[in-house]
């Protein structure tokens, strides 16, 4: 049984999140994303793959050439997970100035 690979493990990869951040702008080729990594040609590929499997970029073809583009979409879900954890941050962060005002009160 293949198991889905999800975006989370997508973003895990160094590579690939420089890769998102290479596209975040403006579409590129593979030879031109291959261009900014010292790494083969090949192992680019597999990371746009798995990239692309996980939907969060996608292929676009124009004339000869394939251009890939980051789904923003797809990476607003990252957001919102990582939202339940900012909002907890926040909290604790104010209850800790709360906590330091009264300790400075005091003085």
């Amino acid at each position: 049984m293949e198991t889905r690979r999800d975006i989370f493990q997508a973003i895990a990869d160094p590579t690939r999140r420089a890769i998102i951040t290479l596209i975040a702008l403006q579409a590129m080729t593979p030879n031109a994303i291959a261009e900014h990594f010292d790494a083969s040609r090949q192992s680019v590929s597999k990371h746009l793959r798995i990239l692309t499997e996980c939907e969060l970029i996608s292929q676009k073809q124009q004339g000869r050439e394939i251009y890939y583009q980051l789904e923003i979409e797809k990476m607003k879900e990252i957001e919102k997970w990582l939202e339940q954890f900012r909002k907890i941050w926040e909290a604790r962060f104010n209850q800790l100035d709360d906590v330091l005002s009264k300790i400075k009160n005091k003085k």
